[in-house]
């Protein structure tokens, strides 16, 4: 199993990273937060990984601290939760935001999250609980690098950014108007912190 890739940062397009090890180029799905935090194109980036062998794949999962991978294992642990919807869990929430909401069984802001019904959510929160006092959930929350530029403003890339997390189009443009957010990260992070509240 691969559990960690270092090399340079070929590309990043959210919610997929290329990184070059050697030759070879590792495609890479990521959590939103995990952008933030990304170096420049070319330069090297550590991501610890997570590797799931399907049938029809073989999928590799990055983040940036090793909480971030750990509570990712434990959400895919939970029955009818994938690896998509653990994605999008820690793409809305934090590691230790998730946590809270687990200890103070907070199911309105987990259905906040694309794709997390109240059955879901209650399901998570049952699951979970145990899983969570058991995870040390120390990030770094330094999150002050912008998204690489591409094709749009940054509400566009916004926008996009949400879509890539499970977000509908329509939902997406709400979630972001009116923020006053500078980046495309400010602008994502407000959008986030404002329908999880």
């Amino acid at each position: 199993m691969i559990g960690r890739i270092a090399g340079p940062l070929v590309s990043s397009e959210p919610p997929r990273l290329l990184v070059d090890c050697g030759g070879v180029g590792y495609d890479i799905e990521a959590p939103l937060p995990v952008f933030f935090e990304l170096p420049a194109i070319g330069q090297q980036v550590v991501l610890h990984t997570h590797m799931v062998v399907r049938e029809d794949a073989q999928l590799l999962y990055g983040f940036t601290t090793l909480a971030q991978r750990a509570m990712f294992r434990e959400l895919i642990k939970v029955s009818n939760v994938g690896a998509k919807m653990a994605i999008a869990i820690l793409s809305g929430l934090s590691a230790d935001e998730f946590s809270e909401c687990v200890a103070n069984q907070d199911v309105s802001t987990l259905t906040r999250l694309p794709g997390v019904g109240k059955k879901t959510a209650e399901r998570l929160i049952v699951e979970m609980q145990d899983r969570v006092a058991k995870l040390a959930t120390t990030e770094s929350g330094t999150m002050n690098l912008p998204l690489p530029p591409s094709s749009g403003g940054n509400t566009a890339q916004a926008v996009a950014a949400l879509e890539a997390l499970g977000y509908k189009n329509a939902e997406a443009r709400r979630m972001v108007k009116g923020q006053q957010g500078e980046t495309v990260e400010e602008i994502v992070r407000d959008a986030l912190r404002a329908v999880t509240r």
